[in-house]
């Protein structure tokens, strides 16, 4: 009998792999390569479940399930991580050597099949098995059939289990995959490029982070993992692209939450002529075509464990658009603004907004919009007219207090910035030297340089693919939308 059959309680993950071990010596025995070879499938368990039809005569190939031993006869769900189907085994049909091969089979093998369909009395469509191959055996039993992976943290450690045991997590990253192929077409679809840039860098540049850092021996000099691409796409700008985007991965060596993971993948996307009102439109399109694709509307609902809607958020179009400043007068007082600084930090207490001494004014500023404004804003906002000091690399809007920027705010944290992108070479130089302060090494030179050859005036996006991912499907942390997190290691 299958271990699936035997309540995993009553036997250690020892003793099922001792028995697992056993079985994969009698295959060997009885001639039959345990690790199988190649088998030609005619389609997929979870196609042919989806466009089921009577009477086909078809192969397909997958993981073992459900086994049910009923003695003179089986069923089995075989399946990957797209679904399954239901096989049918007569035993009085096998062959003596068969019989003995189909005994030590488990739950978690692999393994080929080939029949004709048919309807059970219930209604299941299942195949009928005339042939099996043993493609792959099991050493270990899988997550338990009812309950899967308990442990959060297990989830993530051992991403593999969570997919063979949990429907909804595998149903989940294939969104994600089709979301990503869809982005790309979207965006192929109206003349934008698809670039590479690298991803190694000895300058890390387009945004204020800390870099990961590491060292190229042969060259003899420091490198760091980009922070973003953004630079190099711009220097694209100068040589002639107009449309052009990056799918890259990017890296940040700062902490990990909720909302952040240190290796992270990001849209990055540029359009010669445009601005950061167009970017916007085209940000809102595409955010509003996924949900509609993927989630069968405007409507996304996030549910806690218990499947308790939490908060349905609402994607309708036209989305909001509201100026920097206002958002934090209504929601810190309309004087706050008009306060010193001394004041504003006085008032902080009294919002219970936390900030520190080392804080400058504009950042003490930004943290109370982070806490009052950002995190409670679940339905779409474009925050446009953000201070100049938090933007170095966007066009100053008119009275040169704000620059030509929007940062898109829903489900209470930031998808995506856009840009007007600041393309005066002389006031980049300005606006990088300031930020780096005395560290002017930090200042990527030959980026100024390559704006001295000009770069037409753009709109720029990036989109963290990872958050947008979240909020599309619901998932209440980024580990459960990024396959492998960074996670510390176990002592």
């Amino acid at each position: 009998m299958s271990d699936a059959a035997t309540p995993h309680l009553h036997h250690t993950e020892a003793e099922l792999i001792a028995v697992r071990r056993e079985k994969l010596g009698k295959l060997r025995d009885l001639g039959v390569d345990p690790f199988g070879t190649r088998f030609d499938v005619t389609t997929t368990p979870a196609a042919l479940h989806a466009d089921f039809a009577e009477g086909l005569h078809v192969k397909v190939a997958g993981r073992i399930t459900a086994l049910r031993d009923m003695g003179k006869s089986c069923f089995i769900q075989v399946g990957d991580i797209h679904g399954s189907i239901q096989g049918y085994v007569g035993i009085k049909n096998l062959s003596e050597h068969e019989v003995a091969v189909w005994k030590c089979l488990d739950r978690g093998d692999w393994i080929g099949i080939e029949g004709d369909t048919f309807t059970t009395r219930t209604g299941e469509p299942t195949i009928r098995v005339v042939n099996f191959t043993v493609l792959s055996k099991a050493l270990r039993p899988m997550p338990d059939k009812w309950h899967g992976l308990a442990d959060r943290e297990q989830k993530y450690r051992k991403r593999h289990l969570d997919l063979m045991g949990n429907p909804a997590s595998a149903a989940l990253f294939v969104k994600r995959s089709l979301m990503i192929a869809e982005i790309r077409r979207f965006l192929q679809d109206r003349g934008f490029l698809e670039v590479e840039t690298p991803m190694l860098q000895d300058v890390a540049g387009g945004a204020a982070a800390r870099p990961f850092e590491t060292h190229h021996n042969a060259l003899g000099m420091p490198l760091t993992l980009r922070i973003a691409p953004e630079l190099f796409l711009k220097r694209l700008l100068v040589g002639g692209f107009t449309k052009l985007f990056e799918l890259n991965r990017s890296f940040r060596n700062e902490g990990i939450s909720r909302r952040h993971n240190p290796e992270f993948t990001m849209l990055e996307a540029y359009w010669a002529f445009s601005d950061f009102e167009g970017m916007a439109d085209l940000v809102e399109e595409l955010v509003c075509h996924l949900a509609e694709t993927f989630c069968g509307g405007l409507q996304i609902e996030h549910q806690d464990d218990e499947g308790k809607v939490l908060r349905t958020i609402n994607l309708a179009r036209p989305w909001r658009r509201a100026a920097y400043h206002d958002l934090i007068a209504a929601a810190a007082g309309a004087e706050f603004l008009a306060l010193t600084p001394d004041g504003r930090r006085q008032r902080c207490e009294a919002l219970d907004v936390r900030i520190s001494k080392e804080m400058e004014d504009h950042e003490v500023i930004q943290q109370v919009f982070e806490k009052l404004v950002e995190e409670k804003t679940f339905d779409p906002c474009f925050v446009t007219r953000v201070s100049s000091q938090l933007v170095p690399l966007a066009k100053v809007s008119p009275g040169g207090t704000t620059v030509e920027v929007y940062e898109l705010i829903i489900n209470g944290q930031e998808i995506s910035p856009g840009y007007s992108e600041l393309n005066d070479p002389d006031v980049q130089r300005e606006r990088l030297e300031h930020q780096s302060g005395e560290e002017t090494q930090k200042v990527d030179y030959d980026f100024i340089e390559t704006l001295e050859h000009g770069m037409p005036p753009a709109g720029g996006i990036g989109i963290g693919l990872d958050r947008l991912c979240m909020m599309l499907t619901g998932a209440p942390s980024i580990r459960d939308v990024v396959l492998f997190p960074l996670l510390k290691r176990k002592e």
